[in-house]
């Protein structure tokens, strides 16, 4: 399947996009094109701005009977394309709470294998504007505070793989990108699962198109916004934790004294998760533990003991004792 380039206007925007992100024309970028507008038009995009410097690759869960079929149409248009493909095919936890979170991660997984492989620093996903806006709501609701508020990022790190993922997209509207792919004459996937309004990205989704006073644009601009405000005070969190943590015996600890209770949560979350990599804590948990620190008590959380005080002390907790 040969299909025409997108419009040169379009690809020069695509182009600004990506050096922003990229500082310099990526020599190889890694896209994940699942099938649906939004990637299919990322794929175009990618190959007309950088021809003969991308390679796709098409994540197949087996959650569905189509998936197969769908890989099949996205490894045609990139032959029409010159662009390499391939069809990643991963086991998904169904087990798992969310199973479009075990998804998530068996997909990206999969992906940081691949980019390895292949010797690929960048990774492009086709999260747009709308994506952002769904997003933000979807946190509102959720109570979440101004990290979780600045919603997708436009780059960051991929776990297990030295290569970075960037969102090139991410100040496109998905109408545009549907666009680019009907211009082409390519009859992207349909994903069930998009309608599916048990999920709660699909009920905000269907919300927000029926909300006409709603702008995207500009809940996207304020994800941007809370974005920076996140990076200022992680910014502000590692002069802090230079003056103020100090290592004991095998624990930390931390002199929380007149710090606002935003930076003294990121520090002790910090702290945490310095001594327990992989610990995840709710909110309200974390909400908890700091008004248990801040009365002087003792908690545990994600396997380490905390204590108030003077100075708030963290170390791993004694084993539980079998019965």
């Amino acid at each position: 399947m040969t299909a025409p380039l997108p419009a040169a206007d379009l690809v020069a925007r695509f182009r600004a996009d990506l050096e922003a992100l990229t500082s310099a024309e990526p020599d190889m970028l890694g896209i994940a094109v699942s099938g649906g507008p939004d990637s299919l038009a990322l794929l175009l995009l990618a190959a007309a701005a950088l021809p003969g410097r991308v390679q796709a690759a098409t994540v197949d869960h087996g959650l569905r009977a189509e998936s197969a079929a769908e890989a099949r149409l996205v490894a045609s248009v990139c032959n029409g394309l010159g662009v390499p493909h391939a069809v990643l095919s991963v086991e998904v936890n169904r087990d798992k709470a969310s199973l479009q979170r075990a998804a998530r991660e068996a997909r990206y997984h999969a992906l940081a294998s691949w980019l390895d492989a292949c010797g690929t620093s960048w990774l492009a996903t086709a999260h747009h504007v709308d994506d952002q806006a769904e997003t933000l709501v979807m946190r509102l609701l959720r109570g979440s505070g101004v990290g979780g508020l600045a919603g997708v990022r436009r780059s960051g790190p991929i776990a297990n793989s030295s290569a970075r993922l960037i969102r090139p997209v991410l100040g496109w509207r998905r109408e545009t990108l549907a666009a680019v792919v009907d211009a082409a004459g390519i009859a992207a996937v349909a994903d069930p699962s998009n309608q599916d309004e048990r999920f709660d990205r699909v009920r905000i989704r269907r919300r927000l198109g029926q909300s006409d006073w709603i702008d995207p644009t500009a809940l996207a601009r304020s994800a941007g916004a809370l974005a920076e405000a996140d990076a200022a005070l992680e910014w502000t969190a590692d002069r802090l934790a230079d003056e103020r943590v100090r290592s004991e015996g095998e624990g930390l600890s931390l002199d929380p004294a007149d710090l606002p209770a935003e930076l003294r949560r990121r520090l002790t979350l910090r702290l945490i998760r310095q001594l327990a990599p992989a610990a995840a804590s709710r909110g309200e948990e974390v909400a908890r533990l700091l008004d248990t620190l801040d009365a002087g008590g003792t908690a545990t959380l994600a396997g380490i003991k905390c204590s108030g005080g003077a100075r708030w002390h963290f170390e791993r907790a004694a084993p539980r004792r079998a019965d």
